[in-house]
């Protein structure tokens, strides 16, 4: 319902802040992370997210886009509420918790408060696909087999795009897999196979 607010942060508590806009007071559940990056009194944009219940309306909010998106593949998650979100977000920014995800870091996931062994297992089973690390960090590095499916990817898009199949663009991709190749050299390589065969 609401993408994002601008106010002035009013004040801030354990699990929350109140951000004021024209007069209002909007109580903002939010994350530790959240909370330590924004002051009292200064004017700043929450990206939102309206949990409606059957007897209220709860709002989240975090000062981040890349929090908020992490927010919702968490919640996508089954039996990770809105709450145990939170709490996981105030123990990893997005950027630690995708990388835990994609090390499949089970014994670290599950120290963030409400995540147990299990809640951490489904989590690096429900959400490794999902997850692209560009979307939270161009910092973060890629672990070596996700930047090989990227430039795999990629290359097989560039094949179709001049006109081969994309049998025929997986196929020569996979017989060059074990030559660590950047980009334009899997193309190039690949193009060459293609116009021999």
């Amino acid at each position: 319902m609401f993408e994002f607010i601008d106010g002035k942060i009013h004040s801030k508590d354990l699990g929350f802040i109140v951000l004021e806009v024209n007069g209002i007071g909007y109580k903002v559940n939010t994350t530790e992370n959240t909370i330590n990056q924004v002051q009292v009194g200064e004017q700043t944009t929450i990206y939102t997210h309206l949990a409606l219940r059957e007897d209220e309306m709860v709002l989240f909010g975090f000062n981040t886009k890349e929090e908020l998106r992490m927010f919702h593949q968490l919640r996508s998650v089954s039996k990770i509420g809105s709450k145990v979100a939170c709490g996981i977000l105030s123990y990893f920014t997005p950027n630690e918790l995708t990388k835990n995800i994609y090390e499949g870091s089970i014994g670290n996931i599950s120290k963030a408060p409400g995540v147990g062994k299990k809640t951490a297992e489904r989590m690096i089973v429900e959400l490794k696909d999902k997850l692209s690390v560009m979307d939270f960090s161009s910092d973060l590095p890629l672990p070596a087999d996700h930047k090989e499916d990227i430039v795999h990817q990629e290359t097989v898009d560039a094949l179709m795009s001049l006109g081969y199949t994309k049998q025929e663009g997986q196929k020569a991709v996979k017989s060059l897999d074990d030559k660590n190749l950047s980009l334009d050299e899997m193309i190039k390589e690949s193009l060459k196979l293609l116009m021999k065969s």
